[in-house]
């Protein structure tokens, strides 16, 4: 091969390599970022790992609220009325948080099943649902537009 040709080979070669590279980097770190959205039914059924970063969305349960008297630990739970999981998180909780309305929260869930809250983000108005919540609660039969904290019958 001529000099000429084997020098341009040289160049071409040597991009490639660092495009892959790059690219491969990429990758890398998207994956690192990227937060799957679960129901409480899919936490429930063992569907995510043991120390997997998730956002995790549902209504919070009614009479499920428990705050310490001493710090600003909170232990509620959400659900989607067929499985509930339960939350813990530390922190002031948004405004709008209340039982019986919709939330999304991000962290992992440890061995016991109890999902430990990063973040928790509520609704911000009375008609705004997250779009992952609403589509989880109507896979689980609830009417999220007349009634949203009814649950309603399957037909016969």
């Amino acid at each position: 091969m001529k000099p000429h040709r084997q020098k341009k080979l040289g160049i071409i070669l040597f991009i490639a390599l660092g495009l892959s590279v790059s690219v491969g980097l990429i990758l890398y770190a998207m994956t690192q970022n990227i937060n799957l959205f679960y129901t409480p039914t899919q936490v429930a059924l063992g569907e995510v790992d043991v120390g997997q970063r998730f956002r995790i969305g549902g209504m919070v349960k009614e009479g499920s609220l428990v705050s310490a008297d001493d710090s600003l630990q909170v232990r509620f739970e959400t659900t989607d009325y067929v499985h509930a999981v339960p939350i813990q998180y530390e922190g002031i909780l948004p405004d709008l948080f209340r039982e019986g309305q919709g939330i999304v929260a991000e962290g992992t869930v440890d061995v016991a099943g109890v999902f430990h809250a990063s973040r928790v983000l509520a609704k911000h108005d009375e008609n705004y649902m997250s779009q992952e919540v609403k589509a989880a609660l109507d896979a689980a039969g609830v009417d999220t537009e007349n009634h949203p904290t009814a649950l309603v019958q399957p037909e016969s």
